[in-house]
């Protein structure tokens, strides 16, 4: 008999907290699951510390690194169950995770993608995250993506469960796409999905040292939205989740120096959709957006966007 879950994580160089993840998955109250983990070719002991746990429900691969989006795709690809439970190597789960995500499911049985409130811990301080949505209590919604999602994102891959059926109508994650592989398949969920949210924080995502934004001199590699500039003309919520995505590129290509992807992205934003600090910082130059990118907390006082480069 399958599990009711399937919790997928590929793993690349995180010894030092693959074990912390994984400890908080199977400390889970609702323990019908297996755990599909890959090795995508980690260069550090992240093998050793996985090979440390000895539990009949881990199912665990190994092969050369293939980068984040093949790497997740091999792993949602040897799932045995019908619901994919998303989580990264470095990241942590509440005891009643899945136990919220079992209800979410019993209480939306038609529904195929469904997601819970996260935190995020930064300098060891906890936030919760905020949305672009009236909850009432921690009574569960079904939500527009793109209008739920213009502060911090409803969909996180440390709290997203999918019915395995998502991949086959929406797509996998693009292997093209270096940074932003993520909200590049969020925005094709969203074009045919509606999301069952739940209020309650259940996971955390932990920024770590060096680890909230990478390198942007190649901007070919990330995700740019073109393929969905048809969709946005006739959906208003889409049009701004996207502006404010071209913005967080905007500031990126200009920390870079980059003039041609700055005016590539900054040509197709409506500027009604940002908020004038977002504006006034377009305006800036490069030297004063490096020296306000020199912390992590200056990074988000622009105003970027966390989940399209994670």
């Amino acid at each position: 008999m399958m599990p009711r879950f399937s919790v997928v994580i590929s793993v690349f160089n995180k010894e030092k907290y693959i074990a912390d993840t994984l400890k908080s998955v199977l400390a889970q109250t609702f323990t019908d699951f297996e755990v599909v983990i890959l090795n995508d070719g980690s260069t550090d002991k992240s093998e050793a510390e996985i090979l440390k746990f000895n539990d009949p429900r881990i199912r665990y691969f190994s092969k050369e690194n293939s980068g984040a989006s093949a790497a997740r795709n091999f792993t949602i690809q040897q799932a045995n169950s019908k619901y994919i439970a998303l989580m990264d190597a470095d990241d942590y789960w509440y005891p009643f995770y899945l136990e919220e995500q079992n209800r979410l499911i019993n209480q939306f049985p038609n529904e195929s993608v469904f997601a819970t409130a996260t935190e995020i811990k930064r300098n060891g301080k906890t936030f919760k995250n905020s949305y672009s949505i009236k909850t009432i209590g921690t009574d569960a919604v079904v939500v527009d993506y793109f209008e739920a999602s213009q502060l911090d994102s409803v969909l996180l891959s440390i709290s997203t469960v999918l019915n395995k059926n998502v991949f086959e109508v929406a797509g996998w994650y693009d292997p093209k796409i270096k940074s932003g592989e993520d909200t590049d398949l969020y925005v094709r969920i969203g074009l045919k999905y509606t999301i069952v949210f739940s209020p309650k924080v259940c996971a955390t995502y932990v920024v770590r040292k060096n680890s909230l934004f990478q390198s942007v001199k190649n901007l070919e590699e990330k995700a740019n939205f073109e393929a969905y500039e048809n969709y946005e003309k006739n959906n208003p919520a889409l049009k701004k989740f996207l502006d404010l995505n071209r913005y967080s590129l905007c500031i990126l290509a200009k920390i870079e120096g980059n003039k041609d992807a700055f005016q590539k992205n900054f040509q197709k934003i409506n500027l009604e959709n940002l908020s004038k600090k977002q504006q006034f910082l377009l305006r800036q130059n490069k030297t004063i957006l490096k020296y306000l990118s020199k912390t992590k907390d200056n990074l988000e006082k622009l105003g970027l966007r966390l989940g399209t480069f994670k």
